[in-house]
């Protein structure tokens, strides 16, 4: 299989229009489009009976003390754990591509509604919905996309790594509120082929600088 995007090429940087936050000279960030990006994909194998797209970012700090911190920057070399940005299943066999923000336009306080989505698919939860639960503006189930928000003080660029993957099964066995390990986890022993492309994006001013 092959992945392309028109929104933003692999290894390029994410437009603010995909993402969830900007630079702001003055509050560090502001928000930011929010769409989600087009996505296209081919040379898909026979006997694909759905597709499933995740977006993760390998690169959230795992120890939050530094993140976001006034005179302090997260250390590159901190260790790094996983952070599901996109989680979307059951999109049909005779689907090639995703225009963007089809399924995301904009930010929606309190995250969105799902897991029923466009076409007969289905969102699972990303992981803003753990990130703002303790927000009391903010908190809620958030299905879907949501774009790129890295700590503006991070010294690391951060990776978002759009996968699709090709499935032996019409619908994947999730239900509910379910997550991107646990799409992940179903997805084993049916994946049939997948690609990748990869974008980055950072609200750290020192890095947009060099």
């Amino acid at each position: 299989m092959k992945l392309h995007s028109e929104s933003f090429p692999d290894q390029g940087v994410i437009p603010e229009r995909n993402a969830f936050a900007r630079v702001d000279p003055q509050n560090h960030v502001a928000l930011a489009g929010n769409n989600n990006p087009h996505l296209a994909w081919s040379d898909v194998p026979d006997g694909v009976r759905s597709f499933a797209v995740l977006c993760v970012d390998p690169d959230v700090p795992s120890k939050p003390d530094d993140v976001n911190q006034v005179g302090r920057e997260v250390p590159a070399d901190l260790p790094r754990c996983d952070f599901y940005h996109w989680v979307l299943v059951d999109v049909g066999a005779d689907v090639r591509s995703l225009a963007a923000g089809s399924y995301a336009s904009g930010i929606t306080p309190r995250g969105k509604a799902g897991p029923l989505a466009l076409d007969g698919t289905r969102q699972g939860l990303n992981d803003y919905t753990g990130w703002f639960a303790s927000d009391r503006d903010m908190n809620g189930d958030y299905f879907g996309y949501d774009g790129p928000c890295p700590p503006w003080n991070d010294a690391l660029v951060h990776r978002y790594v759009f996968t699709v993957y090709a499935l032996d099964v019409a619908e994947l066995d999730v239900s509910g509120r379910f997550t991107g390990a646990q799409a992940l986890a179903a997805m084993q022993g049916h994946v049939l082929a997948k690609a990748s492309i990869t974008g980055t994006y950072t609200l750290n001013p020192r890095l947009h600088a060099l």
